[in-house]
């Protein structure tokens, strides 16, 4: 949440006030995590092998409640959407030295026992070095090396093939005693083509991997665990070296992570001996490349990394370390040896003309809350701009600008300098960019301060960069670099004009967990004393109704209910209420807080008890159009929902405008679940997570989208960009989407072994979904045997080729916060998500040519493709909560 200047200098003014101060471990901001990571867990869709433990997800949480408790809220998320979201071989890469295998056995079993009981499948190579040195010299061979490569002739082959078998069954083994399942692979992945025949012999040059071994025992529940023996195509076994093995692989699986167990736990210093906490290649490799210490060895590893980061996405890195610390490596902040990425390489700008893309500027400011809550956000934006061109600063940024920090010089001799803005996307932070540029800043400002507020979800992040704080009402003023300690602060506070009770404290990890300098950030706050530094329009930033926080990627989140949101009693009127959408909407509104049925209209039904909802007794009527226009005029209701087949909704709403309703602000809202008003401009298309949220919260004409055109717009929607060419969807429903009158495509018996297509050109949705994205598509429904749900398989032409991953990364931004899309790593199910409120999208397979995508989404027809969505319009349009009633599992 951002702070405005008008918030922040409100702050200050309590120094009129005593001020209350708290030591930064005092602040109860790492407890609420466990609870909402545990919602954050169930609402992504996980997927596992169909062998797994039932018990896999209870475990998952029981590591996210862990990681809540004790750590931060990046590594709960790390944990959330890294390693959860892709598909298992994607996890990690697992390069296990011989001497491990010996000397630390146990400590290594346990530690891949731990990831497999949490649902996670590393794939693991291992070399046999010392081992095959000691049953080379029992075997009288005399090892030869040219080049620092083994010289592998055929009988120290025929031992390493030996070795490497004895080292392999030891490890799957120790795993199996453990209660894991574990697959030894001694061949069939590497193939290779040799080094130099003359020269090394049996040494062998990895031409490329076959990765369907490795998927084969994944998807049987096992841990692959692989040596780096390789064949040539004509079926003779080669030696490779294991770290190159490892590396190819990794090429191959494109994995979030590749670990070398290290004896030594890291890469180290050679002037300070000091381990090297982390590497950021495209920032620090010029420099550390000058240094006496860069050679032989290490400077071999890091070039060795460095080419292989470079055939990876930006999102993989490399870590080396110690066996023991496997676990914290992977799944801390801080980890424990040393991480190397590619991050990004950085720039300082002194002025608005040093930015080649104004446009790319203004949109990453628009980020900022300060900016996102004003009426004209861009407006804003450029008017800061201005601001700022008359003002000296210093502003840190990425090339892609996945963080900008914007940082004021100190006005007078003493003072620190000002840090007023970061801002920074979830990529930047998840990949380190962040804390990247808060390093730089340290570097150039040894004295800053900057405010947060004290229901930052990041809070934390920020205690560990501080040297101190200070609490002011609902703010935290943080500071670090004050050479003369809290006195000195304490004296610099009162000078900025507050009256201080008690004294400063010193900051210290909220965490509790002794902190390695490897941080992530988020976004800080304008300063409650800038001079001028931030525009106007920010007293909205604490106000209602924008969910955008600073970095957020969903340009459209949920919004947050503030001062407008409203608690009255809401009377709706259902007319159509016999179908299943019908029935769908009574069961929602039986259970929502605030709005009850006055009046359910069936002409089938009329006379009868209405069935399942307990706020009333109420009896189904036939409303014709002069009941409801007197109704209308009588005020008797707040919201009417038009359950109706296509083109019998139009008599009924001309009465309720006739009445005097959906014409004024305030007047009865109108929501329609036909097609009938979906390509009316007059009227609000109802897709709160595609169409401006604020749009639909003050709309009174509804026009609910249609149920396979929700879930394929969800599934295109992010790749608009992207796309060449025109999108097809290949979309199966159960059989309610076909209503309850009797025909072929809800006759049990007809669907029975069958499946039914119809309407296979110009469908309706197929207009629709076309008109909303502006883009055609081409759409091909089906109806299969089951009751509710809805599968869509939807092929994507690309303009430029994509990975699975970066594709899967913009739906994963795109839909950040979002309640009920969940972004699965493999294909949704539609059994799956029968009765359930949200929309799933996975899969993401891409073609060899990186040209096409094929995704996969599903929906249930009658809740969010019908029921679910006009509730959260009726929410947003009423002044609810989007959400309100709405179960979220």
């Amino acid at each position: 949440m951002a702070l405005s200047i008008k918030a922040a200098r409100a702050a200050l003014r309590l120094a009129r006030q005593p001020l209350h101060v708290t030591r930064a471990n005092s602040l109860n901001v790492v407890r609420p995590l466990a609870a909402s990571a545990h919602v954050a867990l169930q609402r992504r869709g996980y997927t596992s092998p169909a062998s797994l433990k039932n018990n896999t997800l209870e475990t998952r949480n029981t590591v996210v409640q862990l990681l809540s408790n004790i750590g931060s809220k990046r590594e709960v998320e790390q944990y959330l959407s890294h390693f959860t979201s892709v598909q298992s071989q994607q996890f990690a890469v697992i390069k296990v030295g011989g001497a491990i295998i010996t000397e630390k056995l146990p400590a290594l079993a346990s530690a891949l026992a731990f990831l497999n009981h949490v649902g996670l499948y590393p794939v693991v190579v291992h070399g046999a070095g010392p081992q095959l040195n000691k049953m080379l010299e029992a075997a009288g061979v005399e090892p030869e090396y040219e080049g620092g490569i083994r010289i592998t002739d055929a009988k120290t082959l025929a031992v390493a093939r030996q070795c490497f078998l004895d080292e392999n069954l030891k490890l799957v083994e120790a795993l199996e005693a453990l209660g894991v399942r574990a697959r030894p692979i001694h061949s069939g992945v590497f193939t290779a083509d040799y080094l130099d025949k003359d020269k090394y012999k049996f040494v062998g040059k990895v031409s490329s991997v076959d990765k369907r071994p490795i998927e084969a025992a994944i998807a049987a529940g096992c841990l692959p665990i692989l040596t780096s023996l390789a064949e040539t195509p004509s079926g003779q076994t080669l030696n490779v070296n294991a770290d190159i093995a490892a590396g190819e692989l990794a090429r191959s699986l494109q994995p979030l992570k590749i670990v070398y167990l290290s004896e030594k736990g890291g890469l180290f210093n050679g002037e300070t001996n000091e381990k090297i906490s982390s590497i950021n290649l495209d920032e620090e490799y010029e420099e550390l490349s000058q240094q006496w210490w860069f050679r032989y060895g290490t400077r071999l590893k890091i070039n060795e990394i460095k080419d292989l980061l470079g055939d990876l996405p930006r999102t993989s890195s490399v870590a080396i370390i110690a066996t023991e610390d496997l676990q914290r490596e992977l799944f801390t902040d801080t980890g424990a040896g040393t991480l190397i990425r590619r991050g990004n390489k950085l720039t300082a700008k002194s002025s608005i003309s040093e930015f080649k893309d104004i446009a790319k500027l203004t949109a990453a400011l628009q980020r900022d809350l300060s900016f996102a809550s004003a009426e004209s956000p861009k407006a804003a934006v450029e008017q800061f701009l201005q601001k700022l061109e008359s003002s000296p600063f210093k502003a840190y940024a990425d090339e892609p600008l996945d963080a900008l920090a914007i940082v004021h010089p100190a006005a007078r001799e003493g003072e620190p300098a000002f840090l007023s803005k970061f801002v920074v996307t979830k990529h930047g932070w998840l990949s380190n960019v962040a804390d990247n540029v808060f390093n730089n800043i340290k570097r150039e400002f040894p004295k800053l301060a900057w405010v947060a507020n004290t229901s930052d979800e990041y809070l934390t992040w920020f205690f560990d960069k501080a040297d101190g704080s200070v609490m002011a009402g609902q703010n935290v003023i943080f500071w670090y670099g004050f050479e003369g300690g809290l006195e000195e602060a304490a004296a610099w506070l009162k000078s900025q004009g507050y009256n201080t009770a008690k004294e400063p404290s010193v900051s210290s990890p909220v965490t509790g967990v002794k902190q390695q300098v490897r941080a992530f950030s988020t976004m800080t706050r304008p300063r409650a004393f800038a001079r001028g530094y931030s525009p106007r329009n920010q007293s909205r930033a604490y106000s209602t109704d924008t969910g955008a926080l600073p970095g957020d990627t969903n340009p459209n989140p949920p919004l947050r209910r503030g001062r407008d949101a409203t608690f009255q009693p809401k009377k709706v009127a259902l007319v159509g209420a016999r179908g299943y959408t019908g029935q769908a909407l009574i069961s929602l509104i039986n259970k929502h807080p605030y709005l009850s049925l006055s009046h359910v209209s069936s002409r089938e039904l009329a006379g009868q008890r209405l069935q399942g909802y307990d706020k009333a007794d109420i009896h189904y009527s036939n409303l014709n159009v002069e009941d409801i226009k007197k109704m209308q005029e009588n005020g008797e209701v707040d919201a009417w929902i038009m359950a109706l087949p296509n083109g019998v909704c139009k008599p009924f709403v001309d009465a309720v405008v006739a009445g005097g309703g959906a014409k004024e602000p305030g007047s009865s809202i109108i929501v329609d679940l036909s097609a009938d008003y979906r390509f009316d401009d007059t009227w609000t298309y109802g897709l709160p997570e595609l169409i401006k949220r604020n749009t639909i919260a003050q709309a009174t004409r509804i026009a609910n989208p249609g149920c396979y055109a929700t879930a394929a717009q969800l599934a295109i929607s992010p790749l608009l960009d992207n796309i060449a060419g025109s999108p097809t969807i290949f979309g199966v429903s159960g059989y309610s989407g076909a209503g309850t009158k009797p025909s072929p495509k809800n006759d049990v018996e007809n669907l029975t072994d069958n499946l039914v297509a119809y309407s296979l050109t110009d469908h309706i949705h197929e207009r629709e979904i076309s008109r909303q994205l502006g883009v055609d598509v081409g759409f091909m429904p089906h109806v299969a045997v089951w009751f509710q749900g809805i599968h869509h398989t939807v092929n994507i032409p690309l303009k430029k080729e994509m990975t699975s991953r970066e594709i899967r990364n913009l739906f994963q931004d795109r839909y950040a916060g979002e309640k009920l899309v969940k972004v699965v790593g493999e294909a949704p199910s539609v059994k799956k998500i029968s009765g359930k409120h949200g929309v799933e999208i996975g899969a993401f397979a891409v073609h060899s040519s990186g040209k096409r995508v094929v995704i996969c989404a599903t929906i249930d027809n009658l809740l969010k493709g019908a029921a679910t969505q006009c509730l959260q319009n009726m929410n947003l349009a009423l002044g609810y909560d989007e959400f309100e009633g709405i179960p979220l599992d």
